[in-house]
């Protein structure tokens, strides 16, 4: 396995099991969050996280069943199942 894909794997691993784990104290056992790109750079032990870096971790996400949502300063990480139920936009809604 490549260096690149490695890191890869380990830090979609951790931001997977983050989704899973309760914290920030609402009682909730797990879910939607959002954490800061200098916390993730930590987790993928990279100074930097290069737009090639944040495609990977999106796709790998994915894969996953999880949506990467890059906000610049920060990151939001959240099922792929929340999108499923959201009303849906046809053509007769544009007109």
């Amino acid at each position: 396995m490549s260096e690149s894909a490695e890191f890869i794997e380990q830090t979609v691993a951790k931001l997977v099991a983050l989704y899973d784990q309760p914290f920030g104290g609402t009682g909730k056992k797990g879910g939607r969050y959002r954490i800061p790109a200098k916390l993730v750079r930590d987790i993928a032990g990279r100074r930097r996280l290069y737009e090639d870096d944040v495609k990977e971790l999106t796709r790998a996400m994915l894969e996953k069943g999880y949506v990467l949502i890059d906000m610049d300063s920060f990151f939001v990480v959240t099922s792929a199942n929340t999108f499923v139920n959201y009303r849906r936009a046809n053509e007769d809604c544009l007109e």
